[in-house]
């Protein structure tokens, strides 16, 4: 086994990913921006048969390339965070362009996010600075749990990806009001799901984060955060200050054989309250995204992220209008990321669909991704 350090070769003949598999790539990149000492690296077998591990992934998951990730081939396999939508050699490629040019050359501190006391950081201590700013986010929250569609049984949701100029790829999802996800290249795609039994809410290893997201809803912010980084695997949410610090330096540790195996210059970050408060916030929003675009049709799963975006101080929320509409603008910036990179959403402001996603990670181009979501009758598609 070799890790993703060895696979920059590959980046070149790497197929293109299908958008939310190259946003997990991203997510993966921004964790380890933040913390290297926190995400495992090691993980690659080959570029037929491609396994990721990250210490704050629910389960390792094996994955196929690109032409064999159609709905019917996915059929009985079990699918992880990873495999969602077919993460293959390209997402090992590409994570290991930028670990080499972040991870491995930079101590990646950026900037520190102010925490309460240990114990708060280690039940993943809730923000207050700025609560004002972000109380669009709960308002939205609220609105939403009480909204009626009067039309259709589904959200059907097309999500184009543009990495800098180069159009990626399109996917359809269907979501229905019985919480069913069935994904595809096409309507066809989803019609020939659909008719396969393929649920990937029944069949997908995401299910505990949307579960988390969903709970977020109606729980306390300190409460839903501890639930999301717990259904996560995070490996310090929960623990007492000493044993965040034992768990802490084990994960640098490890991370410092492989980035001085590799010949890199990255210095291991010290424990303290608010760098662990910083590796929370930023663990939190990356599940949290993942459970949105993973379950956005889901009423509870998007009023419960946007409770838990709440809770995190760096998060900037400012009112909008896109394409004539309504909406919010949720900025993560570098904080977020250990000073490297950042993502923004923006989100229709009355039903708190996803609109658009910017992400963007040094080393590589930006990717934007653009969502059209309509209400749909499952029988006529």
């Amino acid at each position: 086994m070799t890790d993703e350090l060895d696979l920059v070769g590959e980046l070149g003949r790497a197929e293109p990913l299908r958008p939310e598999a190259y946003q997990r790539a991203r997510a993966m990149l921004r964790a380890s921006m933040a913390d290297p000492g926190t995400v495992r690296l090691l993980g690659v077998t080959s570029a037929e048969d491609t396994t990721m591990e990250a210490n704050s992934t629910m389960e390792t998951t094996t994955t196929t390339r690109h032409h064999e990730s159609s709905p019917l081939i996915r059929r009985g396999r079990r699918l992880g965070l990873a495999g969602r939508l077919g993460i293959g050699a390209g997402v090992a490629a590409a994570a290991a362009a930028a670990v080499v040019a972040v991870v491995l050359n930079s101590s990646a501190t950026g900037g520190v996010v102010a925490a309460g006391d240990p114990s708060a950081a280690a039940s993943g201590g809730v923000a207050a600075d700025g609560a004002a700013e972000r109380a669009p986010l709960m308002t939205l929250a609220g609105s939403i749990k009480t909204l009626t569609s009067s039309e259709g049984d589904a959200w059907l949701v097309k999500a184009t990806q543009v990495n800098g100029k180069k159009t990626m790829q399109v996917v359809y999802t269907l979501y229905t009001d019985g919480h069913a996800i069935y994904t595809g290249n096409s309507v066809k795609d989803i019609k020939l799901a659909i008719a396969g039994r393929q649920d990937q809410m029944e069949d997908g290893g995401y299910a505990p984060l949307l579960k988390a997201a969903a709970v977020a809803a109606d729980s306390s912010p300190a409460d839903g955060r501890t639930q999301m980084l717990k259904a996560a695997g995070d490996p310090l949410v929960g623990l007492d200050p000493a044993a965040q610090k034992a768990e802490w330096d084990k994960q640098q540790a490890a991370a410092q054989v492989i980035i001085k195996q590799k010949g890199g210059t990255a210095k291991p970050k010290s424990y303290s309250p608010q760098a662990v408060q910083q590796h929370l916030d930023n663990a939190l929003w990356t599940y949290s995204t993942e459970a949105l675009s993973a379950g956005e049709g889901n009423t509870q799963v998007r009023a419960g992220v946007l409770r838990l975006m709440s809770t995190i101080s760096a998060v900037d929320v400012k009112k909008s209008t896109t394409d004539g509409k309504a909406t919010l603008t949720i900025t993560a910036g570098p904080e977020v990321f250990g000073g490297e990179g950042g993502q923004v959403l923006t989100v229709d402001a009355t039903t708190g669909m996803l609109v658009k996603s910017v992400s963007n990670v040094p080393g590589l181009p930006q990717a934007a991704t653009t969502y059209e979501s309509s209400r749909v009758t499952q029988a006529g598609l």
